[in-house]
């Protein structure tokens, strides 16, 4: 497996004086994804839990609906320049019957730490099609249980800790319980592999749950969050206006700018707890 942080030699500024001292730097990788051997998809992203990375994005793209039409999973050879396994190929073989992804002009499926959804033709070509629409889950949450979210998740960050360079997603449960935490150079990524953990573990749709992130809300991650039949995502900073729109149009309730019992409840604000937070229109 391929190392999560790395030391460089830096020349650190304070207050007009310089050193010279290391640095622990997260580190970003390719990982290009195959399906029954044939390249699908690469992303740069932190090494680490890539099986379950793989799980997330085959299921958030729609390409897998549980982890029964997965057979296996297996990192294949690819050398350094000092002939040893970069951990940086992963080819999932689906199961019998299951049909392969279908790539065409109108997707394209390279994507960045910073954005899953670059290479899209329109955004047509993205609208969700869930299989586990979150829409019926009556699951709620108080204001107090979630203002707990944050810190939670800040104090899991063990990564984040050593080199102040990673998204992190966690999903927790009604009570405010920490299920799964996941660090990532990529916020996308980070949500794949806590999706990619749960439908390993046959927890897919995720009812009842809610999704952390530790940045913005963009359209991608509410589009991965309703794949997986998650009702709530909340986030510590803002949405996009389209992830708004479809979290509104999809049934989720999106949560921005949690911070302590202060937040924005821009769709579906039913789940949320108690009578005082005043109701939004839609």
């Amino acid at each position: 497996m391929g190392r999560i942080t790395t030391r460089r030699s830096i020349v650190r500024v304070r207050g007009g004086h310089t050193t010279s001292r290391p640095d622990t730097l997260v580190v970003e990788e390719p990982l290009e994804i195959r399906v029954n051997g044939s390249p699908l998809a690469v992303t740069m992203r932190t090494p680490g839990h890539d099986v379950e990375l793989a799980h997330g994005f085959l299921l958030t793209e729609g390409v897998i609906n549980s982890a029964d039409d997965v057979t296996a999973a297996r990192y294949c050879e690819g050398l350094d320049d000092d002939g040893l396994n970069t951990y940086n190929v992963l080819d999932v073989t689906l199961a019998e019957g299951v049909p392969p992804p279908q790539i065409g002009v109108e997707r394209n499926f390279y994507t960045t730490s910073s954005c899953g959804v670059c290479g899209k033709a329109s955004l047509d070509a993205v609208r969700v099609k869930t299989s586990h629409s979150p829409a019926d889950d009556q699951v709620t949450i108080d204001v107090h249980t979630l203002a707990t979210l944050p810190d939670q998740l800040r104090t899991a960050q063990k990564v984040f800790d050593a080199t102040g360079g990673l998204h992190a997603a966690a999903l927790f449960d009604s009570s405010g319980r920490l299920l799964v935490l996941r660090e990532d150079v990529g916020r996308h990524n980070a949500v794949d592999k806590v999706i990619g953990w749960a439908t390993a573990a046959y927890r897919i749709p995720l009812a009842g749950i809610i999704l952390m992130v530790s940045g913005r809300a963009s359209f991608e991650l509410v589009q991965k969050a309703v794949m997986a039949g998650i009702p709530i995502l909340s986030a510590v900073s803002a949405p996009s206006s389209l992830a708004v729109d479809l979290a509104s149009e999809t049934g989720l309730t999106l949560i921005g700018f949690l911070r302590g019992t202060n937040m924005n409840l821009y769709t579906h604000d039913h789940r949320v707890r108690p009578e005082s937070v005043e109701p939004t229109r839609e």
